[in-house]
C-alpha cells in the first residue's frame, strides 16, 4: 500500500478550530494559538495510534465514542466480514468507481510529481478504489471517525486538521450521505485541495438508511453536482443503477415484513441478478432512477450559475426542460 506514515503527514496538520500549526506532545498534538482552547494541556490526545483531531463542541462525535469505536468495530469483525462478504458476492463490483479512481491517477501523474491523495472516511477500503493504495508512486492519507489500519488519524469531515492547499486530490465515496453538512464538507475539500487539485466523490441517490442515526442526506445527480459547483467538470454521472436500487428496496421490505435485517439480507441474496439491470436500462432513464451518482472534477476559484443546472440536467425528463 501507498500509505504515507504519520511522521510524513505530521507537517500538513493544523487545529481543526482555529487553523493554526500544531505541535506534537507526549500525549498527542497541542494548538500553537495560545488563544485557542486545544492550546497548552487541552490538546489533542492519541488514542492507541492515532491522534484524535476533532473539535468536539463543533462536532456530532461524542470523545468518549471516538474513544471507544477502534474497538467497537472489530468486536463484531467476524459478523461483519461474514456480511461484506456475502454482499460481495451478491453485487457487481463497482466499476465506474475503478474507472474514475484509473482516470484520476493517470490525471495525477501528468500533473503532479509525488501525488499525495486524502481519503475522507478512509475506514475501509471502498469498492473500486483499490488501485489507489496499490499505486507506490501515490501518497495516502486516509482518515475516519474511528481508527483501522487503512486511516491515520481520526477527525470529523466538517473540520479537515489538514492545512489549506495541501493535497493533489481528495477522494470521498459512500460518506457525504452520513454527514450533517455535506456542503461544509465539500467546502473543506476544496480548501485542503491545491490548485487545480481533483476530487472524486461517490454519493447514494435512492438507497434506504444505513448506518442508522448517522444517515442525513441524498443527492440526485443534478444536486451532487451542484454541491461540487465550485469544480470545473471533468466527468459526472451514474455509479450504481436501477436494478441495484431495487435490490435495496427488497432488501428493507424483506427486513420490515418480517422484523429482521437478516431475513431481507437473505431476500437480497435471492434477487443477486437484478443488480445486472444496471448495465441493460439507458443512462438517461437510470439518472431518475439511479443507487448511487458520482463526480470527478478539478478545483475552480470560480462558482457554476445555478441557472446552469437545467442545462445540465441528463435524464430521460428534458422534454420539461424549457426552450429558448
Amino acid at each position: 500500500m501507498s500509505l504515507l506514515s504519520l511522521a510524513e503527514i505530521e507537517p500538513l496538520f493544523c487545529c481543526p478550530r482555529c487553523r493554526a500549526t500544531l505541535v506534537r506532545t507526549p500525549k498527542g498534538y497541542n494548538c500553537t494559538a495560545s488563544a485557542c482552547a486545544y492550546a497548552g494541556h487541552a490538546g489533542f490526545r492519541t488514542v492507541r495510534q492515532w491522534p484524535v483531531l476533532v473539535d468536539f463542541s463543533r462536532s456530532i462525535l461524542a470523545e468518549n465514542e471516538v474513544a471507544n469505536s477502534y474497538v467497537a468495530e472489530n468486536a463484531t469483525g467476524g459478523k461483519r466480514g461474514l456480511r461484506q462478504k456475502l454482499l460481495g458476492v451478491m453485487f457487481l463490483p463497482n466499476a465506474i468507481a475503478a474507472k474514475n479512481i484509473a482516470r484520476l491517477l493517470s490525471t495525477l501523474k501528468e500533473t503532479a510529481s509525488n501525488p499525495t491523495v486524502l481519503v475522507v472516511g478512509g475506514g475501509t477500503v471502498g469498492s473500486g478504489i483499490d488501485a489507489l493504495y496499490n499505486d507506490l508512486a501515490v501518497g495516502v492519507i486516509g482518515f475516519d471517525v474511528y481508527g483501522t489500519p487503512v486511516t491515520q488519524f481520526i477527525a470529523d469531515g466538517h473540520q479537515i486538521p489538514l492545512r489549506d492547499a495541501s493535497v493533489d486530490a481528495v477522494v470521498v465515496q459512500a460518506v457525504l450521505e452520513h454527514v450533517l453538512d455535506p456542503w461544509q464538507v465539500v467546502t473543506e475539500i476544496h480548501r485542503v485541495l491545491k490548485k487545480d487539485g481533483l476530487v472524486y466523490a461517490d454519493t447514494p441517490f435512492m438507497q434506504q438508511v444505513h448506518l442508522g442515526p448517522y444517515d442525513f442526506t441524498r443527492f440526485t445527480e443534478s444536486g451532487h453536482r451542484y454541491l461540487f459547483r465550485r469544480f470545473e467538470l471533468i466527468d459526472s454521472g451514474i455509479s450504481l443503477g436501477s436494478g441495484t436500487q431495487l435490490l435495496w428496496t427488497i432488501d428493507y421490505v424483506g427486513r420490515g415484513l418480517f422484523r429482521s435485517t437478516r431475513m431481507g439480507t437473505l431476500l437480497r441474496a435471492s434477487m443477486f441478478w437484478l443488480s445486472y439491470l444496471d448495465r441493460l436500462a439507458p443512462v438517461s432513464f437510470q439518472v431518475d432512477n439511479a443507487s448511487g451518482v458520482f463526480f470527478l472534477g478539478r478545483r475552480a476559484e470560480h462558482e457554476i450559475a445555478p441557472r446552469d443546472m437545467v442545462a445540465y440536467y441528463k435524464g430521460a425528463q428534458r422534454q420539461l426542460i424549457p426552450k429558448g
